[in-house]
């Protein structure tokens, strides 16, 4: 009997892959609040949102890399959304592929938005070498754009409230986001490298957090 409490004691307290050597420089979004208030509250830091789950393959290949990263950079934030656990905050943020990533900074809000995996890590190292402050950002922290807060506040499934600001009359230059083509997923065969995760479109807007839970994902290699 002492055994198998002593196994269930390791198993309930087992470390679950997206948890393993994490850096104090990253840490997961409870909510979709706490993103929001997460950019807000991050100055000019450089923020990296790293949309992952469970499941995907290719964000479990990717993890100790972006570990790795995070230790290199310990001045960027790493803030992880589980998928599994915030669908309907990812359907009303336009996230459909996964490992998807978005860099977010100061006054110029989101940077680019991209997915890449183990095999196009360079695109990753890229845009955290192009986007890493060199020099204060003038105004104050923009976060998500306009559009994302006003489609989490229209979320019901979301607790999540809104009011659009009024439009400051001093215009703060913005940099013009990149958007990189997410690559096509495919079911990879076992010898290949993990493909990113293509997540099903929702049909109609989303009408309860049941409807939400009928949403699946097509992960590769199943």
């Amino acid at each position: 009997a002492s055994v198998v409490a002593q196994t269930g004691l390791r198993l309930k307290y087992a470390q679950k892959w997206w948890e393993k050597g994490l850096q104090p420089n990253v840490r997961e979004v409870t909510s979709a609040q706490d993103l929001v208030d997460s950019l807000m509250n991050s100055g000019d830091k450089l923020v990296v949102v790293d949309f992952f789950s469970p499941g995907c393959g290719g964000c479990k290949a990717l993890h100790p890399k972006l570990c790795q990263l995070a230790e290199m950079n310990p001045d960027v934030q790493f803030l992880q959304v589980n998928y599994e656990e915030h669908k309907s905050m990812c359907y009303s943020l336009n996230v459909h592929v996964l490992p998807f990533f978005r860099l977010y900074r100061g006054a110029h809000g989101r940077l680019c938005s991209f997915s890449c995996t183990n095999a196009t890590i360079k695109k990753f190292k890229d845009a955290l070498a192009k986007h890493t402050p060199d020099r204060c950002s003038l105004g104050p922290t923009k976060g998500l754009e306009e559009k994302e807060l006003a489609a989490l506040a229209a979320n019901k499934d979301l607790s999540f409230t809104y009011t659009p600001k009024k439009v400051q009359p001093a215009p703060v230059p913005v940099a013009e986001e990149e958007v990189v083509p997410a690559t096509a997923a495919s079911h990879s065969d076992g010898g290949l490298p993990p493909l990113p995760l293509t997540l099903p479109l929702p049909i109609t807007s989303l009408k309860s957090a049941q409807d939400s839970e009928e949403k699946t994902l097509a992960i590769s290699g199943r």
